[in-house]
């Protein structure tokens, strides 16, 4: 597989499967009381195409507390608001979860640095989400309340 492009995004590989790492990753988010907005299974709408993909699913999620004084004070965020994690596999059976990093945001959109807090939350979710183990809601990043 060649190099995962970063242009703003930060990929980490899943020691688990799509489904799993999705569920994980679901729970941590509803467990922070998180709304979890929409589910999209690319490769399963793919396969009722009659077209034949990876695995690949996306998770949009997030609060209207966090994000609207983002959009308030740079409203072009909201074409990446609400949050987004993608989980895929690759041609050779690797699992990543794929997410814009804050830092990304931040600059694309001008986010004042007072608010980047309202989504720096993505980053310990997500690591949650593929570290090894099962007591995730345990773990110190699981402390990550949105505000």
């Amino acid at each position: 597989m060649p190099k995962l492009p970063e242009n703003g995004m930060v990929h980490l590989n899943s020691p688990h499967s799509v489904t799993e790492t999705l569920a994980r990753l679901e729970m941590i988010i509803q467990s922070k009381g998180i709304a979890v907005l929409a589910r999209i299974d690319h490769s399963g709408d793919a396969a009722k195409a009659g077209l034949e993909m990876h695995p690949t699913k996306l998770l949009i999620f997030g609060n209207a507390k966090s994000g609207t004084p983002l959009m308030i004070a740079s409203p072009t965020v909201a074409i990446d608001l609400p949050l987004k994690a993608l989980v895929w596999e690759d041609a050779d059976g690797k699992v990543w979860l794929s997410y814009n990093s804050p830092a990304y945001l931040k600059q694309r959109h001008g986010i004042p640095d007072d608010l980047l807090q309202n989504i720096a939350g993505i980053v310990p979710i997500c690591a949650e989400a593929v570290r090894q183990g099962d007591n995730m809601l345990d773990s110190p990043t699981s402390q990550f309340v949105p505000r």
